[in-house]
């Protein structure tokens, strides 16, 4: 590959790193969790990856981007969106997942775990309050 063919890889991979909340490293830079992208049998650039905690934040900010206003002025049944799609993507097995959402949307704890109890309710499945 060259030197153009190395960025353009770099361009079309970098969407997905940034959504990610990845940082891009050169391969010579990566550290043992890094992980290495390669093609055609070169290693063209390194992926950091966020940490969980980082990457919750990062989701939260893009919600806010989407909805055009911060999660807290979103009216309930948005909210309950939301979280739902939040549970879905495993926000909340991140340590203080749950206090970090309440929070970005205005909310108390308990009502966090009411539009989860909700939800699983609805689908037949039970949640427990960690």
């Amino acid at each position: 590959m060259t030197g153009a063919a190395d960025e353009t890889f770099r361009a079309a991979v970098r969407p997905l790193v940034d959504a990610m909340g990845g940082e891009m490293v050169e391969p010579e830079h990566a550290r043992g969790d890094d992980v290495l992208l390669s093609w055609e049998g070169r290693a063209i650039v390194a992926v950091r990856l966020p940490h969980l905690s980082d990457s919750l934040d990062r989701i939260l900010a893009d919600l806010e981007r989407r909805h055009g206003m911060p999660l807290s002025e979103l009216d309930r049944r948005t909210k309950q969106s939301v979280v739902r799609g939040l549970e879905a993507r495993g926000a909340f097995s991140v340590r203080h997942g749950v206090e970090t959402v309440a929070s970005a949307l205005g909310v108390s704890r308990f009502t966090v775990y009411n539009y989860l109890n909700r939800e699983n309710s609805a689908r037949g499945g039970e949640r427990r309050a960690d």
